[in-house]
C-alpha cells in the first residue's frame, strides 16, 4: 500500500510538471536531492560511530544490567501474570534499558527473546496475553533518554546544540509511555467485561430448554 502510495505521488508530480513544461526542474531536483542524501548519509557515519560505539561501552559495563535492576520494581507491577525469576521478566528489563538508552540493535534481541519467553506462559498460543500486549505498548511508545538518531541528524544538520532536544524527548516518550499503560489497561479491563458478559449468556449446561421462570416444557 505505501509503495503504490509513492508510484502516485511520483506519478502526479510529474504528470503536474509535464502539464507546465516544468519536467526538467523536476528532474533537477530529484538529482539535487539524491546528492544531498548520499552526502548526509556519509555525514553521519562518523557521528553514529562513534555515539554507538560510546553506548557499546556503557553496554559491555553492565549499564544495561544496572537499569534493569533499577526498574524491576516497576515491572512486577506492570507485568503481574509473569511469576518472580521467570526469563521472560529479564529480557523484557533488558529491552526497556536498552531503547531507554537508544540502543535499538542490542533492543531488538532482548525484544524477540522476551516475546519467545511469554509465549512459553500463554495458555492461548494462538492469541497473544495480556503480558504481551502491555509488553508491546512499551516497547511501541519506548521511554527515550538518549536519541542517539536525532542528535546525530541534527548535529550533521548544522545544529548549535544538538542535544538540546535530550530533556523534550524524555518528557515526551514518558508522555507517550503512560498513555500507552493506561490504554493498555483500560482496554484489558473492556475485554474482560466483555467475556464475563459472554460467559453469562452462555448459561449453565441441561439449562437450555428450560423457561425462565417455571419448569422444563412437556412435549
Amino acid at each position: 500500500m505505501v509503495n503504490l502510495l509513492w508510484v502516485l505521488m511520483i506519478a502526479a508530480g510529474a504528470a503536474v510538471a509535464a502539464a507546465h513544461g516544468r519536467i526538467g526542474v523536476v528532474t533537477d531536483a530529484a538529482l539535487a536531492s539524491a546528492r544531498q542524501a548520499v552526502e548526509m548519509m556519509l555525514g553521519l557515519v562518523g557521528v553514529m560511530a562513534l555515539w554507538m560505539g560510546v553506548m557499546r561501552v556503557a553496554e559491555e559495563a553492565g549499564l544495561i544490567r544496572l537499569l534493569a535492576r533499577a526498574l524491576a520494581p516497576v515491572a512486577r507491577v506492570l507485568f503481574p501474570s509473569i511469576p518472580r525469576g521467570h526469563p521472560a521478566l529479564g529480557s523484557i528489563l533488558m529491552n526497556i534499558a536498552a531503547n531507554l538508552l537508544g540502543l535499538g540493535s542490542a533492543a531488538t534481541p532482548f525484544g524477540l527473546k522476551a516475546m519467545q519467553e511469554l509465549q512459553t506462559l500463554n495458555d492461548d498460543p494462538g492469541t497473544a496475553s495480556d503480558a504481551m500486549c502491555t509488553f508491546l505498548a512499551i516497547n511501541t511508545s519506548s521511554v527515550t533518554l538518549i536519541p542517539a538518531a536525532v542528535l546525530a541528524l541534527r548535529a550533521e544538520a548544522g545544529s548549535i546544540n544538538p542535544a538540546a532536544i535530550v530533556g523534550p524527548t524524555l518528557v515526551a516518550t514518558c508522555c507517550s509511555t503512560l498513555a500507552a499503560v493506561l490504554a493498555d489497561a483500560a482496554l484489558r479491563r473492556l475485554g474482560r467485561r466483555g467475556r464475563g458478559r459472554g460467559l453469562a449468556g452462555v448459561g449453565r449446561p441441561g439449562q437450555a430448554g428450560r423457561p425462565r421462570g417455571g419448569l422444563p416444557r412437556r412435549a
